[in-house]
């Protein structure tokens, strides 16, 4: 079973690298672009057999280590073979 962190940054909170990175995109002539928000992703190998355990699980390593609850969102996939 594989599963898939998103991470991002919750709205409203500043996004210092977004802004960079929408500042050079202009820069290089992307003039269309709007906002840009910066994230990041995991991709997880897990030994769970049953799916809502792996979510369980998936979701503890958020709360605890991947992701900053306070000023972060995340979405988590579980696909299973």
């Amino acid at each position: 079973m594989k599963a898939r962190v998103h991470v991002t940054l919750k709205p409203g909170v500043l996004d210092p690298q977004g802004r960079a990175i929408n500042h050079a995109l202009h820069s290089l002539g992307f003039d269309q672009v709007g906002d840009v928000r910066q994230g990041k992703f995991f991709d997880i190998d897990l030994g769970y057999e049953d799916r809502d355990a792996a979510e369980a699980a998936v979701k503890e390593m958020c709360d605890r280590l991947l992701a900053n609850p306070v000023v972060e969102s995340y979405a988590i996939e579980i696909d299973a073979p």
